[in-house]
């Protein structure tokens, strides 16, 4: 998608595609309120001024398309920062489609997916990062979700990094100044508070990046595979979870061969639940590639249930284990209402058919999924800014060996400008054009 800022006029539809109720166009640019004056009747347009809501109509040739209400909104206080006004419109498809079409014979365009929080984010209404954090308020699905994208948007994030690479610039500016006074025995950058910051910084960069792991797992969900021998549960268990019959459920052992995903919000927490084959020797060509499935989801979930029942052998469970890797897990013991024979010195007893004690195991999974603290202020949830704060790290921890072995001011400058570069990628200030087009064609179109 270009980025180059043009004066064009864009225009697209703000709410789902579909009949609704009610239908909301948005349209920015310089040409807003000639175009739209073209259109509307009723309520007097001010082109300046404060927001204003008008009720009206939409006609083309003394022809009325629909009753509409215009809410216009003027240059820089709107969220493009351009003239905008928004129609809400009723929700039928060939009232969106006329009103559209009459506003781009006038000389509007459709707009590009993300083209208006582009604008935004050019106009300089935000960073980069909070433009990032609208698409994530917008894709939440838990409160959680909606927490941490709210943080990002308001500037916790943002404010640290700005604070970080102002610090930077002001060293590196020391430092070139002290190059371009090279014949002369001079020290502008205080070798020693050169040092300090660097490690200052470094640490706080090292603290974001921990936060990354928490952070992303409130941004996708936390994957939990239910894992265990065939006739155990597991679907049973998935079902209980979601509260429907999502997955099959029979006497018969292997009913499971292919990998069942769905998810549910727990105590705000977003969690995808994924039921597996049970894992056990077979002949059967498709079954055995479920269990191969099964296998790989315990290398790629977050937390493993290893689900049982009191005819499970021990050691069946404790292979299992060894295909954990370490990783959060959960030995649940099925069937409670049958047997109260422990296996396991910290299991825990649940009956998902009679829905005995599975809110017990919901909160042992809140507290091994770690979202049972509130969310940071501060927390990294986004991969590219995670990816560019350990560029940064790395290339701080150059700056800090350089000093330490002596280099040649040259080379710590050159590291210190790229701990910058990597930091102003994360807010907008260096990002390439084409990693903004890449960021912003993810949103949706009328966003």
């Amino acid at each position: 998608m270009p980025l180059a800022f043009t004066n064009d006029t864009i225009v697209a539809l703000s709410t789902p595609h579909g009949i609704g109720a009610i239908a909301v166009i948005r349209m920015s640019g310089k040409d807003t309120y000639p175009i739209i004056q073209k259109y509307f009747r009723g309520s007097e347009i001010k082109t300046n001024g404060k927001p204003s809501v008008l009720y009206g109509h939409i006609v083309e040739e003394n022809s009325i398309i629909d009753e509409v209400i215009l809410t216009c909104y003027h240059a820089p206080k709107s969220y493009t920062k351009e003239d905008s006004v928004e129609i809400s419109c009723h929700g039928s498809i060939l009232i969106q489609r006329k009103i559209i079409t009459c506003l781009i014979n006038q000389g509007a365009r459709l707009a590009r997916p993300g083209e208006y929080t582009q604008r935004a984010f050019l106009n300089g209404r935000f960073n980069l990062l909070q433009a990032e954090a609208v698409a994530d308020v917008i894709a939440s699905e838990s409160e959680a979700q909606l927490q941490l994208a709210m943080h990002q948007l308001k500037g916790g994030v943002s404010n640290q990094l700005k604070e970080m690479r102002t610090q930077l610039i002001d060293l590196t500016s020391l430092l070139e100044l002290e190059l371009d006074f090279g014949e002369e025995d001079v020290e502008f950058a205080d070798r020693k508070k050169l040092k300090n910051t660097a490690t200052s910084i470094l640490k706080e960069i090292h603290h974001l990046s921990d936060t990354f792991q928490y952070g992303n797992a409130i941004k996708n969900g936390i994957s939990v595979a239910i894992v265990g021998p065939p006739n155990v549960g597991k679907s049973t268990l998935l079902n209980n979870f979601l509260e429907e019959e999502k997955a099959i459920v029979s006497n018969v052992a292997g009913t499971t061969r292919d990998i069942i995903e769905d998810t549910m919000i727990i105590e705000g927490v977003l969690f995808r639940f994924i039921d597996t084959a049970g894992i056990r020797e077979t002949d059967d060509y498709v079954e055995s590639i479920g269990i191969e499935r099964s296998k790989k989801m315990i290398r790629q979930a977050q937390i493993i249930i290893i689900l049982y029942d009191h005819f499970v052998k021990k050691q069946y469970v404790e292979d299992i284990l060894s295909e954990t890797r370490n990783k959060p897990y959960l030995l649940v013991r099925n069937k409670a209402d049958q047997s109260d024979i422990s296996i396991f010195e910290h299991e825990i007893s649940i009956s998902a058919l009679q829905h005995i004690n599975v809110d017990i195991l919901k909160k042992h999974l809140i507290e091994l999924s770690g979202t049972n603290v509130s969310p940071l202020d501060v927390t990294v949830s986004n991969v590219r800014h995670y990816e560019a704060l350990r560029n940064a790290a790395t290339a701080l921890q150059n700056v800090l060996d350089g000093i330490d072995n002596e280099l040649s001011l040259e080379l710590i400058a050159q590291d210190l400008r790229m701990a910058i570069y990597h930091i102003g990628s994360i807010t907008g200030e260096v990002t390439p054009d084409d990693i903004l087009g890449n960021i912003f064609s993810k949103f949706c179109i009328g966003k």
